[in-house]
């Protein structure tokens, strides 16, 4: 069979070609004259799959390598007949760690301390839950929101929104895009969801860019309803207005998620539901000797305060105000196609981090307590004292 692979699909190469002739594009370059031949797409997030790429085409499955579909015209798939799957939670576990790193790099930036906050949680799904169980590590109390999951389970200990936003000091957004329906997200935090907050809080975007409203959370920065904010996803990304820019404390360009694992697991999910569709076995997993070396890091904590040892190390192991600058760099262009092409650039050439259990850590005369945080956030903790 012939597979076409969106080039940013790790390993795309090794994954398929046990399945056929694989032939690999820049993302934004797919279109439809590539697939006349082709029987399976296997995409991320920048190639929009629809009836404008597919149509009078033989393709009969197409697969992303990313948690969410929102790049799938998923009405036109299923009433074309053309199978396809999006990789749910392949990269849940390294977005939740980046959401942990910005909140513990936040409250440094801001001198803070997180023990005793209030974090408000919008969306418990895979990334979401994810969240809940490492946030508590940094003394961190939680709020929960999601009423489609509410009502899907029935399950107690969620919040209606506007009670969470009367109590959250940090509000977290994990929510998928929904335009329509019972429970929209499209522009969720605007004006008036910023208006509830507790004066000064912090905002945090790692879901999708139209979840929030970009005037909404410039003019709730520009008021103090907000006093610090992360974003990794916005609105018509890659362009940002130059105040927002600004405005927030840290910047990243949609990499969240970009961990080697992560971006492992989209590979291979989509690899085992294409064999499925098939009806073949499984048998490719990537070979060791394609990975990095187990990244070290060693660490002094003597005389220091946990919090500080805990920011560096987490600095460390998902750099991101090394993101930061780099991307706000790139960002230094008034060419809306140059932008794009440096957004894409970024993304693609972006080292992708090991999540914290690829990670050995030394830490030298560590406290008991900061040994236990660093081993329950996952770290493989190797402990010195003098």
């Amino acid at each position: 069979m012939n597979i076409v692979c969106a080039s940013s699909v790790l390993q795309a190469k090794d994954a398929f070609s046990g399945l056929g002739d694989v032939q690999l594009i820049p993302d934004r370059d797919i279109h439809r004259e590539h697939l006349r031949g082709a029987d399976a797409l296997i995409v991320r997030s920048k190639t929009r799959v629809d009836s404008a790429l597919l149509e009078g085409t033989p393709v009969g499955f197409v697969a992303t390598a990313t948690a969410g579909a929102d790049h799938f015209d998923i009405p036109y798939l299923n009433e074309a007949g053309i199978a396809w799957t999006a990789s749910p939670g392949c990269n849940a576990n390294a977005v939740a760690e980046y959401v942990v790193a910005a909140l513990a790099l936040l409250a440094r930036k801001r001198a803070a301390l997180l023990p005793g906050k209030i974090l408000g949680l919008v969306g418990v799904g895979q990334v979401g839950s994810r969240v809940a169980q490492k946030a508590p590590l940094l003394g961190l109390r939680i709020l929960r929101n999601d009423p489609p999951l509410a009502l899907k389970t029935g399950a107690a200990g969620f919040l209606p929104l506007d009670d969470m936003l009367a109590q959250a000091d940090i509000l977290t957004l994990h929510t998928p895009l929904v335009a329509t329906g019972p429970f929209p997200t499209r522009h969720l935090a605007d004006c008036r969801l910023f208006g509830k907050l507790k004066p000064g809080a912090w905002f945090l975007n790692t879901s999708r860019g139209e979840v929030a409203d970009s005037d909404s959370l410039q003019h709730a920065l520009d008021h103090h309803s907000l006093s610090a904010c992360t974003l990794d996803v916005w609105e018509n990304e890659p362009d940002l207005p130059k105040p927002l820019r600004r405005s927030v404390d840290f910047l990243t360009p949609h990499i969240a998620g970009y961990s080697l694992e992560g971006l492992l697991n989209g590979t291979l999910h989509c690899y085992r539901e294409l064999c499925h569709f098939l009806e073949v076995e499984p048998s490719w997993t990537p070979a060791p000797r394609q990975l990095p070396e187990i990244p070290i890091l060693a660490i002094d904590a003597a005389r220091r305060p946990d919090e500080e040892v805990l920011a560096d190390l987490l600095a460390a192991a998902c750099p991101i105000p090394e993101d930061d600058r780099a991307w706000r760099a790139e960002m230094a262009t008034d060419d809306p196609a140059e932008l794009r092409r440096r957004f894409d650039r970024f993304r693609k050439n972006y080292q992708s981090r090991r999540e914290f259990a690829a990670i050995r850590v030394h830490l030298s005369c560590a406290t008991p307590a900061l040994l236990e945080t660093v081993a329950a956030l996952g770290f493989q903790v190797c402990a010195h004292q003098p």
